[in-house]
């Protein structure tokens, strides 16, 4: 008898299940056209408009095209971002490789601290630079040795982002030397392949794929970045500070769309090349493959143990040198310890006021931001309906990852501050900052939850609609809880990245939502270094502590839930 009941239960609740995730998906894919599409929308229609609403065409790209020091800071910001991209990814290689690929000792405390700056603004490593090759720095001798005159320039934009973006490279890296096949390893050494030509002949093609993708990721951080020239790039300009000085410097927001406009080709350029190196990346592991296993090998594995402490010594003491500047009272003449640095509210930048905005902000965008790419996850991966608005919807989620920070900012400024904008009212608000701030890092968030999603047989679905099971029901009671660890981790990452932002809301702040990370700037303009070295290093401190939290919460979480995956 229930038998004969499913059926005539399940056609109905089938009908009402694709009307609610129609309804749903569109719902989802006009917030990404309003929070996404529309803001960068504004800053290409502001790039062809004058100042009193004349259209002007191309007018603006010409004038910038014939403006020779914006067309020097173009190239400059291309030469300085592939030349720091090289750099870090050969470094950051090598140090993947020794954690992958050797036998040698301490590979987690290795590890642990070359994704310490993960946890950290940018900032706060080029204010390191400042107190080592500053004007008043420990090692501003070294400098003539190596043929510098100054830390202020180009060479410190290359060292700056070569310091932040090593742990971005290394993640690439040692995910693409760690799914090797053992397998050519055991072959090359059967055939009395020397350890070099092995390395030639199969780490390297192996981890091709890997490497280029290190290098598009680097690039895009280089280029896009703003603190790091902010803060040591001296006269040497470059696309982000372009984009600063004609917004906040001469309000010409013509010319600061079209700078944004020129930022934006090369990483929509880099989301491109990024794809395709995916699409024909092949798998690297197959249904035969063994996992590497390295062999001991003395002069190798204490060689590439001292190579990756250099290289730790080198990240901690830029850490630790903003660290100690914090509480040092005159930096260099009396290093006695002091918390005078701390007092914010006897400083330029907002105060303790900022900090506790930053903490609102991030919680905020955790919360948010993890709810929202859970949603729009299930709604690209779970439904059988609505294939193009699904398509949309997915191709309006990935869409920041082509779209700098400093870009999504001046556009969220075009667009919410237009005239007739229904929606102006969240100008100036904590509001805004958080939607703009969730905007920025939903694409990885995104792609995230879609991963996890996937691993989930279409069955579960299935199963649900045979029993009449609405299909909300379902994403909570299988989904969600299945998901939960994942959405956890993608809260963490909301958080980190909220907390260290500068480049997506250094636009939008009003002076009761300023942030630390704007604050860090601010003090850092009006000369306070110390007290914008003591506020990095709260921003430090902060993500450190929080993530700890959402790494010791999600083993909790595993540990109670996930242990069907265990058995």
């Amino acid at each position: 008898m229930n038998h004969a009941v499913w059926p005539g239960a399940a056609a109905p609740s089938r009908a009402a299940d694709s009307t609610l995730q129609g309804v749903a998906t569109w719902c989802t894919l006009a917030l990404g056209l309003c929070f996404i599409v529309l803001p960068v929308g504004a800053l290409l229609i502001e790039s062809v408009f004058n100042a009193d609403g004349s259209f002007a065409g191309p007018t603006h790209l010409i004038s910038y095209f014939q403006t020779p020091a914006l067309l020097d800071s173009a190239w400059r910001s291309v030469r300085l971002a592939t030349i720091s991209a090289a750099i870090t990814t050969a470094l950051a290689f090598a140090f993947a490789y020794g954690l992958t690929s050797t036998c040698m000792p301490a590979k987690g405390v290795f590890r642990g601290i070359a994704l310490v700056p993960l946890l950290a603004p940018s900032l706060l490593m080029a204010i390191s630079l400042v107190y080592l090759f500053g004007n008043q720095g420990l090692l501003k001798g070294l400098l003539p040795w190596i043929g510098v005159d100054s830390l202020y320039g180009e060479f410190g934009i290359v060292l700056g982002s070569i310091l932040w973006t090593f742990p971005h490279a290394l993640l690439v890296l040692s995910t693409a030397l760690a799914t090797t096949d053992g397998r050519l390893y055991e072959a090359a050494e059967t055939l009395g392949a020397s350890r070099w030509r092995v390395f030639c002949s199969v780490t390297l093609p192996a981890s091709r794929y890997g490497l280029l993708m290190a290098l598009v990721v680097v690039f895009v951080l280089v280029i896009t970045d703003f603190g790091v020239p902010k803060v040591v790039g001296g006269q040497a300009s470059v696309l982000a500070t372009d984009i600063y000085k004609q917004v906040v410097g001469q309000q010409n927001f013509q010319m600061g769309a079209v700078v944004g406009l020129i930022l934006l080709l090369p990483a929509a350029l880099a989301f491109v090349v990024e794809g395709r190196v995916r699409a024909r990346q092949s798998a690297a592991l197959g249904v035969r493959s063994t996992p590497y296993n390295p062999k001991p090998h003395a002069p190798t594995d204490w060689a590439f143990a001292a190579f990756c402490a250099v290289v730790a010594f080198a990240l901690l003491a830029a850490i630790g040198v903003a660290v100690f500047a914090s509480v040092a009272t005159y930096w260099p003449y009396n290093l006695s310890l002091t918390l005078a640095h701390y007092d914010f509210n006897n400083m330029d930048g907002g105060g303790w006021a900022s900090y506790f905005n930053s903490l609102i902000l991030a919680t905020a965008t955790a919360v948010i931001g993890a709810a929202a790419s859970f949603v729009s996850a299930y709604l690209v991966d779970k439904p059988r309906h609505h294939v193009q608005a699904r398509q949309a919807l997915n191709l309006i989620a990935t869409l920041p990852l082509a779209v700098p920070g400093l870009v999504l900012g001046l556009g969220y400024i075009l667009f919410f501050n237009a005239p007739g904008n229904p929606m102006g009212g969240l100008y100036g608000t904590m509001a805004i900052l958080v939607l703009c701030t969730v905007a920025h890092f939903f694409s990885v968030a995104h792609l995230t939850q879609l991963t996890a999603l996937r691993q989930l047989d279409r069955e579960y679905e299935v199963v649900g609609e045979s029993l009449g099971v609405p299909f909300w029901r379902t994403a909570l009671q299988v989904h969600g809880p299945v998901c939960m660890v994942t959405v956890l981790e993608v809260s963490g990452y909301f958080f980190v990245n909220a907390m260290t932002t500068v480049s997506a809301v250094v636009f939008l702040y009003a002076p009761s939502t300023q942030l630390a990370s704007v604050a860090v700037l601010n003090m850092d303009d009006a000369g306070d270094i110390a007290p914008a070295a003591a506020m990095a290093v709260l921003i430090f401190v902060t993500a450190a502590v929080v993530r700890l939290g959402f790494a010791g919460a999600s083993r909790s979480l595993v540990a109670r839930t996930q242990v069907w995956r265990h058995r």
